[in-house]
C-alpha cells in the first residue's frame, strides 16, 4: 500500500493498491491542514483494515501552495517516512491536475494544458502541459501571477479551482473537462501515487523540496529594537 498526501488545497489523503485501486479522502478545511491531516490518514487507513505499517511508500504533492498547508503535508510524510522507514516522495502538485485533465477529458495529444490554483492575494499558481502519448508533459515551469498575466496559448485547456474564482478572465469549462469531478479543481493524492510510480520506474529523481515560488503570508517580526537615551 501507498499512502498519498496533498495539502495545497483541501486537505486529501489517498490509500493506493495499485495503480488502478484506491481510494481517496477529502475535506474542504484550507486552514486547517494540520488538525485534519493525521485524522483523515488513520480514517483511510481503518476502513481497509490496515495501519501505518502496511505503507511501501508516501507520496506527497510538493505545491506550488501558500506556505502554511503545503508545509504541514510536507512535514508530515517526511515524519512517516522516518518513522515507517519507508521513502518518500514528492510530486508538484499542479502535475496531478494535468493527469487527471489528460485521463478524464480524454485530451488529444498535442493538445495545452494549463493549470491554475488559488495562489491568494488575488493572484494564480500556473503551470503549463502539452499531452503526449496520452501523458501530460511540463512544458513551462509554475509560476505565480495576476490571473490577467498568466501567459496563454490558442487552444488550451484549463483546469484548476482558479479557472473557477477567476472565470471571467478564464472562460467557462471547456467541454471536455466540463464533468465537475473534483479532480479537475484539486489535485488528487491517487494521481499523484500513480505519476510517482511511473516516473520512479523510468529512473526518474522526485525530490520533495516545496514549490512555494514566494515569501510565507505570514511574516516573523525582526524584533524589538533597543533605543539609546
Amino acid at each position: 500500500m501507498h499512502l498519498g498526501i496533498d495539502t495545497s488545497g483541501a486537505v486529501a489523503t489517498a490509500l493506493v493498491v495499485d495503480a488502478q485501486h484506491g481510494e481517496v479522502l477529502v475535506e474542504d478545511e484550507p486552514r486547517r491542514h494540520a488538525e485534519r491531516l493525521m485524522p483523515l490518514v488513520t480514517e483511510l487507513l481503518a476502513r481497509h483494515g490496515a495501519s501505518v505499517r502496511d505503507l511501501r511508500s508516501v507520496v506527497v504533492g510538493t505545491g506550488p501552495a501558500p506556505f502554511t498547508g503545503l508545509r504541514v503535508g510536507l512535514v508530515t510524510a517526511r515524519v512517516l517516512g522516518l518513522a515507517l522507514g519507508v521513502p518518500v516522495h514528492g510530486v508538484p502538485s499542479h502535475d496531478a491536475l494535468a493527469e487527471a485533465a489528460a485521463e478524464v477529458g480524454a485530451v488529444a495529444d498535442g493538445t495545452p494544458l494549463l493549470v491554475v490554483t488559488d495562489a491568494r492575494r488575488r493572484e494564480v499558481y500556473w503551470s503549463r502541459y502539452e499531452v503526449r502519448e496520452g501523458v501530460p508533459v511540463r512544458t513551462a515551469e509554475p509560476g505565480v501571477a495576476a490571473p490577467v498575466d498568466v501567459p496563454r496559448v490558442a487552444g488550451e485547456v484549463v483546469v484548476g479551482a482558479g479557472r473557477d474564482l477567476y472565470a471571467d478572465v478564464f472562460g467557462a469549462a471547456d467541454e471536455r473537462v466540463a464533468s465537475g469531478m473534483p479532480w479537475l479543481r484539486e489535485p488528487s493524492p491517487f494521481h499523484l501515487v500513480r505519476i510517482a510510480q511511473r516516473r520512479l520506474a523510468a529512473g526518474e529523481p522526485l525530490p520533495t523540496e516545496p514549490l512555494y515560488l514566494r515569501r510565507p503570508d505570514a511574516v516573523p517580526s525582526a524584533g524589538s529594537k533597543r533605543v539609546l537615551a
